[in-house]
């Protein structure tokens, strides 16, 4: 009767652990525009998909970076180290989930002893004989000092390290789009010095055919050594800049090498042309309230904010009485024979309550700071949501004004290549000496140059674009991609 009275007077303590002191969670107001910028032109209306669900895979299309990609999730050790938080944190969580319940322990133990042969020691006075040697035999199980969660306290810190795991398993997503970002917006540089090189390379050539005209014609008395000297400098300075681009391609190819994490094989697809890297041209912005489900550093901050919630629960939790409890079941014999006989059974509950009187601030103090943490967290996650706003805003704008400029360059190149065939056509004929000549020369050349810097950070503005939208993350990886793999692996875990 007494072990009844007891399992109910426990179940009815379980039943009271519901009560819970955290604040409602209410997701702050953003503080942040409706619409994105209107003086670009863009109409933020609701996108035809999600740009999260664009994987790197669908939206990058140049074959020999779709392989670098793939061997970046699989080598990068960076990747690899945020991996390995996200795991720490999860066991952590796991942890202090199990404060929740019962740690049960069963055991058994067996006491010997006996009194040395001068003690003449009687285990039983009076009986009539002596024992030499006391044998005790004991099996239990139970649990000790299980906190009755009757006000949250435990629950909240389980919530609080729940939001710091999912907050790790976000970053370690934000990182995966922004290494996947950074890799593409390295490649698609190392495409633009590429074609500076190759610019470069053809200027020179020409330049040298005509020092080698203008040389003859000097030899011969039909060219003056102003014009050769002017020739000449131009040559140096195409041969000074093919080495400038040539340690440009091979700083750009030093720097995939790092990110990738390995050495660049060297049977890597061959690149697709300058502007063929990505799926489509043009991106739907959407709405700026998409970027709070589709940002994973909006969704970290939002967890974090969580878990600061659920902390001031657990700080107010802790100005009222704690209970605990203590219970085992479990046999006692002096035999061992009848160790497992019903009248050696034995059992105990030892309940304890422990009510805060004197704390001299400490749980004042230790609210008030999970209150002030809150307002930090608060502000943090503002301050993210308008950091993502202004990064939208501003590859937005990047992506109008880069075409118009774009289409600009294109027409001042051909301009500036018929001021340079008339010019050349002139000091053939006579009528105007090389200097003219020389000058449209190097506006081409420079505009030229000019022209493939544009495009270079065209097509990075819409990595960078695709990267601010929430974009990059896709559960559809290659099961060949052992980082890859561990990562959707351990997020989905973390996510449950």
């Amino acid at each position: 009767m007494l072990r009844k009275t007891s399992s109910f007077g426990l179940s009815a303590l379980l039943l009271l652990a519901s009560c819970n002191m955290a604040p409602t969670y209410q997701r702050p107001k953003g503080k942040i525009s409706s619409e994105y910028p209107s003086d670009t032109g863009v109409k933020t209306q609701k996108s035809a998909y999600n740009v999260a669900d664009l994987g790197w895979e669908d939206f990058f299309t140049d074959p020999r970076l779709k392989k670098l990609i793939e061997l970046t999730l699989a080598n990068n050790r960076d990747l690899a180290g945020q991996l390995a938080a996200v795991v720490e944190a999860r066991g952590q969580y796991q942890v202090q989930n199990s404060a929740l319940f019962p740690q049960i322990y069963a055991g058994g133990s067996g006491m010997f002893q006996g009194p040395s042969d001068m003690a003449g020691f009687s285990f039983a006075p009076g009986s009539g004989r002596n024992i030499s040697t006391l044998r005790f035999y004991q099996t239990s199980i139970g649990f000790s000092s299980y906190e009755i969660d009757l006000w949250g306290r435990v629950r909240n810190m389980t919530r609080n390290q729940k939001e710091q795991t999912l907050n790790a398993a976000e970053n370690l997503r934000n990182f995966w789009i922004t290494t996947v970002s950074t890799l593409a917006e390295t490649y698609i540089q190392w495409l633009s010095d590429r074609e500076l090189l190759e610019l470069a390379q053809k200027t020179y050539k020409t330049r040298k055919a005509t020092m080698e005209l203008t040389q003859l014609n000097y030899d011969h008395g039909q060219a003056d050594a102003l014009t050769l000297a002017q020739v000449t400098s131009q040559l140096e300075q195409a041969q000074s800049d093919i080495a400038q681009q040539t340690r440009a391609v091979a700083t750009d190819e030093h720097a995939l090498q790092l990110i990738v994490g390995t050495s660049l094989p060297k049977d890597l697809p061959p690149p697709a042309p300058m502007g063929h890297q990505t799926m489509i041209a043009d991106l739907p912005a959407g709405l700026p309230s998409d970027l709070l489900e589709q940002r994973p550093d909006i969704q970290a901050a939002e967890h974090s904010l969580k878990g600061a919630n659920a902390m001031i629960g657990a700080a107010r939790a802790a100005f009222f009485p704690k209970v605990s409890i203590t219970a085992s079941e479990g046999t006692s014999s002096l035999q061992f024979r009848k160790l497992f006989s019903n009248m050696a059974e034995t059992w105990g509950v030892s309940p304890n309550i422990s009510i805060p009187l004197l704390t001299w601030g400490q749980n004042s103090g230790n609210l008030r700071s999970a209150k002030a943490h809150m307002i930090q967290t608060v502000t943090q996650y503002q301050k993210t949501v308008q950091s993502a706003f202004k990064e939208v805003s501003d590859a937005l704008t990047a992506r109008e004004t880069y075409k118009i400029q774009d289409a600009h360059m294109t027409s001042l190149v051909r301009q500036s290549q018929k001021a340079y065939d008339l010019a050349y056509m002139r000091f053939r004929a006579g009528i105007d000496s090389y200097l003219t000549t020389l000058v449209q020369e190097r506006q081409l050349y420079t505009d030229k140059q000019s022209k493939i810097i544009v495009q270079a950070a065209r097509f990075q503005n819409m990595v960078t674009l695709y990267r601010a939208l929430g974009g990059g993350w896709s559960r559809k990886t290659p099961q060949s991609e052992p980082v890859s793999r561990q990562v959707v692996s351990v997020v989905s875990r973390a996510a449950h």
